[in-house]
C-alpha cells in the first residue's frame, strides 16, 4: 500500500491517482470512483467543478484530510460512513456508525406506502403514521417530507439512532412534524393506547447465524441491532403482527420490508392479525419479493 508521506500529491489529479492506488491495493472494488468521491468531499466540489480543477494545486491540509478518509475506506469502512451521508429518495441523509445505511430497496417501501395511501384515503386527509425502527430516519423523514399533512411518529431502541434521525429531520425541514420515541418496537404505542392509520417498518430481518457471514463492510461496521432478526430472521415481524390489533385504526395500512424468501411467511403473519382485508407482495428491481403490504378500507 502506498505510504502517506511518500510522493505527496501537489495537484488534484495527483491526489486522485494517489488515492485510487491506495484503495486499489486495499481491495476496494471501484477505487477510481471512490477516490473521486472522497476528494470532492474534502474539497467541496461537484463533479463538474472537480473535472475542471484536476490541474489545480491541492493544499497540504486537504491532502492530510484526504489521507485520513482514504485509510478509513481502505480498512473496509463503508464509503457512506466515511462521507457521512447517503442519498435516499432524492435527499441526502446523514449516516454514521450506529445506524443502518439506507438501501435503495427501502425506497420501494416508501413509494408503495405513498401510492397505497393515496388510494385508500382522500387527498389531504390527516393521517397518524408510525415508522417502527427508524435508524437514520430515512423512512419517517421522507414520508413527512412527501406528505405535509401526515403526523409521523418514529420509534427506535437506540438513543444514537434517534439523535441522528432528529438531525436529519431538522436538516430536511420537518423536525417539528416528526415525533421521536425511544422504545422496543410498538411498545410506546401499547403503553399510551395510541392508534395509528399507517404502520411501516423495515425491521432487522437477517437470521442470526447469517449476520456472522455478511460482507465485512456490513458485519463489522453496521449495527447488529439493526441487522439481527433472531433465529430465522422473523422475530420482529411476529411481534409486530401480534400487536397490530391493539395499535391500528379500523381503516389502516401496514407495510413491511422483508428479506429474501421471507415474503410468504410475513404475508401469512399479516393475514393472521385480522387487521387487513387485502395483502400484496411487491418485488424489488432484482425481482426479489421485498415489500409485504396489507390494508383495510
Amino acid at each position: 500500500m502506498p505510504q502517506r508521506n511518500s510522493s505527496k500529491p501537489t495537484t488534484i489529479r495527483e491526489a486522485l491517482l494517489w488515492a485510487s492506488s491506495f484503495l486499489h491495493e486495499s481491495g476496494c472494488k471501484d477505487p477510481r470512483f471512490e477516490a473521486e468521491l472522497l476528494i470532492r468531499h474534502v474539497l467541496g466540489l461537484d463533479r463538474t467543478q472537480f473535472l475542471a480543477s484536476l490541474p489545480d494545486p491541492v493544499a497540504e491540509e486537504a491532502v492530510r484530510r484526504l489521507a485520513a478518509l482514504v485509510e478509513r475506506r481502505a480498512a473496509q469502512e463503508p464509503i457512506q460512513y466515511v462521507l457521512g451521508t447517503q442519498a435516499f429518495y432524492g435527499r441526502d441523509f446523514a449516516v454514521e456508525p450506529g445506524v443502518l445505511i439506507p438501501r435503495p430497496e427501502t425506497e420501494i417501501l416508501v413509494e408503495q406506502v405513498l401510492d397505497a395511501a393515496d388510494r385508500i384515503w382522500e387527498s389531504g386527509t390527516p393521517l397518524a403514521v408510525a415508522d417502527i425502527g427508524t435508524g437514520s430516519g430515512a423512512i419517517a423523514v421522507t414520508l413527512a417530507c412527501e406528505r405535509s399533512h401526515w403526523r409521523v411518529t418514529t420509534v427506535d431502541l437506540s438513543e444514537q439512532a434517534i439523535a441522528i434521525a432528529k438531525r436529519n429531520a431538522d436538516q430536511l425541514g420537518v423536525g417539528q412534524r416528526v415525533r421521536f420515541l425511544q422504545g422496543d418496537l410498538v411498545g410506546p404505542f401499547l403503553a399510551s393506547g395510541e392508534r395509528v392509520d399507517i404502520l411501516v417498518s423495515n425491521p432487522p430481518y437477517i437470521p442470526h447465524e447469517d449476520v456472522k457471514r455478511l460482507d465485512r463492510e456490513v458485519r463489522d461496521f453496521e449495527p447488529w441491532l439493526a441487522l439481527d432478526g433472531g433465529e430465522d430472521g422473523l422475530a420482529c415481524y411476529r411481534r409486530l403482527c401480534v400487536n397490530l390489533p391493539s395499535i391500528l385504526q379500523p381503516r389502516a395500512l401496514v407495510a413491511f420490508e422483508v428479506g429474501i424468501h421471507q415474503a410468504g411467511v410475513v404475508a401469512d403473519l399479516l393475514r393472521a392479525s385480522q387487521t387487513v382485508d387485502e395483502v400484496v407482495v411487491i418485488p424489488d428491481l432484482a425481482g426479489i419479493e421485498r415489500v409485504v403490504m396489507g390494508w383495510r378500507k
